[in-house]
């Protein structure tokens, strides 16, 4: 599979021309990873976005990396699990902060795409009408994925609740 065809996929890319594909798909690089490798870790400096071409992915969060006093929770906590067409590490081409949560892969044989910022960052400049419709796109597909975990937080608190 072509790294354009797994770019068209994504829906990070949605409305983006073919010419506009293979301008991202040059920039891009290949990764291939196997059942337990460590993609990224959390806390840790990112500067590069994924599509996931084939096999999956755990985005994982470790509540004792907060790091405070007394607290019960530790090891880490699987919040997603992303396949074929899914992006990850996109707050990386946001803000280059620390990384929010870890990626592991969880399936043999996953191929990865991988987008560094910078060489995204000059296309997006290069050719505006490309980087507004990337970014339009970011932003939808981080919102979505800020409703989800909110979902989630709202479902735990409710279920603690419960429990009292």
């Amino acid at each position: 599979m072509s790294v354009v065809s797994v770019l068209s996929q994504a829906d990070i890319f949605d409305e983006l021309t073919n010419t506009q594909l293979e301008l991202i798909g040059s920039i891009c690089a290949e990764r291939h990873y196997q059942a337990n490798d460590v993609i990224f870790e959390e806390n840790t400096p990112g500067d590069e976005m994924y599509i996931i071409a084939t096999g999956e992915v755990q985005i994982q969060v470790d509540p004792s990396l907060i790091g405070r006093e007394g607290s019960t929770s530790s090891g880490a906590h699987t919040i997603a699990t992303l396949r074929r067409g899914q992006s990850f590490g996109e707050v990386a081409l946001v803000d280059e902060g620390l990384r929010s949560a870890s990626a592991h892969c969880s399936m043999q044989d996953t191929h990865l795409v991988v987008i560094p910022r910078d060489k995204l960052m000059l296309l997006c400049d290069t050719y505006p009408q490309l980087g507004y419709k990337l970014m339009r796109n970011l932003a939808a597909d981080l919102a979505m994925k800020i409703r989800h975990t909110d979902l989630k937080v709202r479902e735990q608190l409710t279920w603690a609740n419960e429990k009292k």
